[in-house]
C-alpha cells in the first residue's frame, strides 16, 4: 500500500496540480524551511468566504512539493473556516507514508503557509527576526 502512496507523491511532484501564482490573489503567503531549503508560496482567490482558486509556487523536495499540490487541490471549493481547521493528520493521511521528524517539517510546510494565509498572519508567531 505504501508503494501506491509513494507513486502518488512522485506523480504530484513531477506533475504538480495548481502550480504557479494567481494574478491579484485575495490571500498570498510564503515561507521557507531553513533546515532543508524548501520554499512554498500559496495564493488563494476567495469569494464569499469560499476558496475558488488556489495556486502554489516554490521549490524543494518531493514531499514538500507534493504536499502543496495535494493541499491546494483539496481546498478548492471549501470555506476559509474549513481550511483553517485542516490539521496535520489530514496532510499526513493524504501523503500516506510514515515520515521522520525532518521529513515531517517538509510535509507540513504547505499547511503552515496555508493556515498563516487563511488566518491573515503577517509572520509566523515566534519567527520574528531579532533586531
Amino acid at each position: 500500500m505504501e508503494d501506491l502512496y509513494r507513486d502518488q507523491i512522485i506523480d504530484h511532484y513531477q506533475n504538480p496540480r495548481n502550480h504557479g501564482t494567481l494574478e491579484h490573489p485575495d490571500i498570498s503567503y510564503e515561507e521557507d524551511n531553513p533546515v532543508c531549503g524548501d520554499h512554498i508560496r500559496i495564493d488563494l482567490k476567495v469569494d464569499n468566504g469560499i476558496v475558488t482558486d488556489a495556486r502554489f509556487a516554490g521549490h524543494g523536495c518531493s514531499i514538500s512539493q507534493a504536499s502543496a499540490s495535494m493541499l491546494t487541490e483539496d481546498i478548492i471549493g471549501k470555506s476559509l473556516e474549513v481550511v483553517r481547521q485542516i490539521g496535520k493528520e489530514h496532510v499526513l493521511e493524504m501523503l500516506g507514508i510514515p515520515l521522520g521528524p525532518v521529513r515531517m517539517k517538509c510535509a507540513l510546510l504547505a499547511l503552515k503557509v496555508l493556515k498563516a494565509g487563511a488566518y491573515g498572519l503577517q509572520g509566523w508567531p515566534g519567527d520574528e527576526e531579532e533586531e
